[in-house]
């Protein structure tokens, strides 16, 4: 009798493992179809989206020459301009960072999908109560995801890239700028900072299964200020005004972090 439970749970054990299986690779179809049409529209992905910082009529250096004026502050904002082709330093190199950044960006576009994929996996395991209070799921953390990726595609991206263009140590040294490190830079910005901003939706995981607590997260505030300043400073270039740009909307979330925290904590109470 004991061979038979413990070979119903071992096969009940595979079954979940086979049904994970092939949610990932639905998911994983989803990115590699999405990244295929990207791949096949490279020259327009590129010149529209991933190099699109090099123009310097890019929108976001128009606002920020706007917001330097209304504090009466001299920027170059207003005049940018930059290298018009960069650097490919071997054979493969064009191939392999196309390929690379269709991925990435393949994730970003399918990032919904990869969520009703893991939505449809949990989900039974969820009470009708659980079930219905988390419908909105797939909505949220798809809208903080892509608020994250244009939060840094607008105003991350183009700091970093105007800082890195105009920083010099001296005239003898000439910034001729190897393309797949460019490109590198605004793809992992990208991705980096939408996961980010999908802090609420992990603090409320956390703490339905109680490892967080909202006391927890609020004596934990300094510390998570000196966590954030250090985060911003890894995706931002190193000046003070890209940091504090970074940090700001990273500390809105952890404060509305602490409040979904809270309202988990009072459901969970008022169920009990």
């Amino acid at each position: 009798m004991k061979d038979t439970v413990e070979q119903e749970k071992e096969m009940s054990f595979l079954d979940h493992l086979e049904v994970l299986r092939w949610h990932l690779i639905r998911s994983a179809f989803a990115i590699f179809t999405v990244g295929v049409v990207l791949f096949v529209y490279q020259k327009q992905v590129y010149e529209n989206f991933l190099l699109a910082h090099l123009n310097g009529n890019f929108p976001s250096y128009g606002w920020l020459c706007k917001l330097s004026a209304v504090f009466n502050i001299d920027s170059g904002f207003c005049t940018v301009k930059y290298p018009t082709v960069l650097q490919s330093l071997s054979p493969t190199n064009q191939l392999s960072n196309s390929i690379w950044s269709s991925i990435i960006l393949g994730f970003i576009i399918a990032f919904p999908y990869v969520l009703f994929e893991v939505w449809k996996f949990i989900s039974p395991g969820l009470n009708p109560k659980e079930r219905t209070s988390s419908k909105g799921f797939i909505f949220i953390s798809s809208f903080l995801f892509f608020s994250g990726v244009a939060f840094s595609y607008f105003i991350i991206a183009p700091l970093s890239v105007y800082f890195f263009f105009n920083y010099q140590i001296t005239d003898m040294i000439q910034n001729n700028f190897n393309f797949s490190s460019y490109i590198s830079m605004i793809t992992n910005t990208l991705l980096g900072v939408a996961i980010v901003f999908e802090l609420p939706i992990v603090i409320y995981f956390l703490t339905k299964i109680g490892l967080v607590t909202p006391e927890f997260l609020k004596r934990s505030r300094k510390y998570a200020i000196i966590v954030v300043l250090i985060l911003a400073a890894i995706i931002t270039p190193p000046d003070v005004a890209s940091q504090i740009i970074v940090a700001i909307p990273i500390m809105f979330l952890y404060e509305v972090s602490i409040f979904i925290s809270k309202m988990v904590i009072k459901k969970q109470n008022k169920n009990v």
